[in-house]
C-alpha cells in the first residue's frame, strides 16, 4: 500500500500593507540608489499619470541591481517617457519654479484629457440604461457579460504603469463605481441573457470581504440561475498576496468563494499577471493554493508590453509557470490605445511575431491562451497572423467578441502596416472600402 505523503505547508507570517503614493516617493528608501534627476523625472510623471506601490512589491519582486531596466520596477514605477516630450517639459518646467499645488492639478488635467482616458466607448456605448437613465458603475458591452465596478473597489494595491483604467484614479475624472448592490441585482434579474458578471475595478480584492459578499452573495437566489460564471478580475494574487492568507479576513475571503462554488456557480480570478518574476515568492504561491482548494479557477492574462514583456521567452516562461501552479492562460492583450501607451505599445506585426514565437514553446496544455487580442470599441479583435493572399500581404483578424454576436469568429483581411499598433490604424485590404462590420458599428455609435 502506498504511504500518503504530508506536504507541510509554508509558515507565513503576517505583513502589515504599507503604501506609497507620488507625494511619499522620496520616503521609499531603495529609490535613494536612483539617481536625482531620475526620482526628479519620476515626480513630475507622477504628477500626471497614477503612481501607487506597496513595499511588498518594491521589497520582494524588483532586484534593485537591475533598475531601471527590472520588469517589475518598469511595471510600477513612472518612467519618464511615458509621457509625450512637449507634455513632461511642460510638467517638468511647472514643476522646477515656483508653483502652487492647484496649478500642478490643473496642468495634469490637460495633459490628462490629451492621453484618450476613455478608450473603446466607455462612457458613451458600454453603459446599461433603464428607463433612459444610466446605471453608474456598470457597463454591459457583450452579450453574455456584465461588467459592475464596485465603488470601495475602485483603487489597487499598487498601480500598473500601463493600466488603460488609469483615469480611474486620478484628479476629478469621471469613474466608474456603484455601490448600489439592489441597482445591480435588479439589472441582472432582468436580463436573462446576461451569464457572466465581471466585478473589476480598480481591484475587488482591496475592499473587505462582507463588503465582497454584499454584492455576490445575492447572486445564489433562484432568480440568478441564469449568473453561471462570477470573475474577480484582480491583481492581489502577485501584488498582495497576504490577501488570501494573513489578512484579518483572509480565511472569511475564501468560504464566501466555497460558498459560491457550492451554491453553483463557477468562480474565476482573472488574474493579472506582468511577468514569470511575480509568481515566484513562496507567499504568492501559497495564494494560489489556498485559493485553489476552495473550488475557484484561476486565469491568467496581460498585454504585452515593451520594457516588460516583450520577448517570447518571457511569455513561455510565464505559461509554463501558470500551467505548474495550476493556472489557466486566458489572453494575451495589445497594449491599449490610451494613457501612457506610446511607452509600452509594439507593432502589431511584432506582437503577433512574439505570440507565435512564444505559443511554438508550450504544450498544448498551456495552448488555453487567446491572442494577441485588441479590447476596441467594436470588441476584442485578434491578430492571426500576416500571410499573402493573391499578391497582397495583409494581416488576417477575426473578432474573439463583438458588441453583435453575429461577428464573432468571422475572419476578415487588413492592407499590412508594419508601424500598426491599433485597430484604427489599419485599412480593408483588397480593395474594399470599408471593414464588415463598420456600418453597422457606426450605426451603434450614433445611437450613444
Amino acid at each position: 500500500m502506498q504511504q500518503v505523503v504530508n506536504v507541510q505547508q509554508p509558515i507565513i507570517t503576517p505583513r502589515k500593507f504599507k503604501v506609497y503614493q507620488h507625494r511619499q516617493l522620496d520616503k521609499i528608501e531603495a529609490l535613494k540608489k536612483v539617481p536625482d534627476d531620475m526620482r526628479f523625472e519620476m515626480k513630475v510623471v507622477a504628477n500626471v499619470l497614477p503612481f501607487r506601490v506597496n513595499e511588498y512589491v518594491f521589497n520582494e519582486l524588483i532586484d534593485w541591481e537591475n533598475v531601471p531596466n527590472d520588469p517589475l520596477f518598469q511595471l510600477t514605477f513612472p518612467q519618464k517617457d511615458m509621457l509625450e516630450p512637449s507634455a513632461y517639459q511642460r510638467m517638468a518646467d511647472l514643476m522646477s519654479g515656483k508653483h502652487t499645488t492647484n496649478e500642478v492639478f490643473d496642468l495634469a488635467t490637460q495633459l490628462r484629457d490629451e492621453m484618450n482616458p476613455h478608450p473603446a466607448g466607455q462612457m458613451q456605448m458600454n453603459v446599461p440604461h433603464v428607463d433612459g437613465e444610466p446605471l453608474p458603475g456598470m457597463q454591459h458591452k457583450y452579450r453574455e457579460t456584465v461588467l459592475f465596478f464596485p465603488a470601495q473597489g475602485q483603487y489597487c494595491h499598487s498601480y500598473c504603469t500601463f493600466c488603460f483604467r488609469w483615469a480611474q484614479f486620478v484628479g476629478k475624472a469621471t469613474r466608474f463605481n456603484s455601490n448600489d448592490a439592489d441597482q445591480l441585482h435588479r439589472y441582472l434579474a432582468q436580463h436573462k441573457e446576461v451569464t457572466d458578471l465581471l466585478v473589476t475595478g480598480g481591484d475587488p480584492m482591496v475592499m473587505r470581504t462582507r463588503k465582497l459578499a454584499h454584492y455576490l452573495e445575492g447572486l445564489l437566489q433562484p432568480e440568478f440561475e441564469h449568473i453561471k460564471t462570477i470573475r474577480i478580475g484582480t491583481k492581489s494574487l502577485t501584488f498582495w498576496p497576504y490577501r488570501f492568507i494573513t489578512d484579518p479576513d483572509a480565511d472569511d475571503l475564501l468560504r464566501l468563494l466555497e460558498r459560491l462554488v457550492d451554491g453553483g456557480k463557477h468562480v474565476s480570478i482573472m488574474a493579472h499577471l506582468n511577468h514569470p518574476n511575480e509568481l515566484r515568492t513562496e507567499v504568492c504561491q501559497e495564494a494560489i493554493r489556498r485559493l485553489r482548494a476552495t473550488g475557484v479557477q484561476i486565469r491568467c492574462q496581460a498585454p504585452l508590453l515593451k520594457h516588460i514583456n516583450d520577448d517570447p521567452d518571457v511569455w513561455a516562461s510565464m505559461w509554463e509557470k501558470q500551467v505548474q501552479l495550476g493556472l489557466i492562460p486566458y489572453y494575451m492583450f495589445v497594449e491599449r490605445d490610451t494613457g501612457a501607451k506610446r511607452y509600452f505599445e509594439v507593432p502589431l506585426e511584432r506582437t503577433w511575431e512574439i505570440f507565435q514565437k512564444a505559443y511554438q514553446q508550450v504544450s498544448g496544455i498551456a495552448r488555453t491562451v487567446r491572442g494577441p487580442s485588441m479590447s476596441a470599441g467594436p470588441g476584442k479583435v485578434e491578430v492571426q497572423g500576416v500571410t499573402e493572399i493573391a499578391g497582397e500581404k495583409v494581416f488576417a483578424l477575426r473578432f474573439i467578441q463583438g458588441r453583435n454576436p453575429d461577428w464573432v469568429q468571422r475572419p476578415f483581411f487588413a492592407k499590412y502596416d508594419p508601424d500598426a499598433t491599433w485597430l484604427h490604424h489599419l485599412k480593408p485590404a483588397f480593395g474594399e472600402e470599408k471593414f464588415f462590420f463598420e456600418d453597422e458599428y457606426s450605426k451603434m455609435s450614433a445611437m450613444d
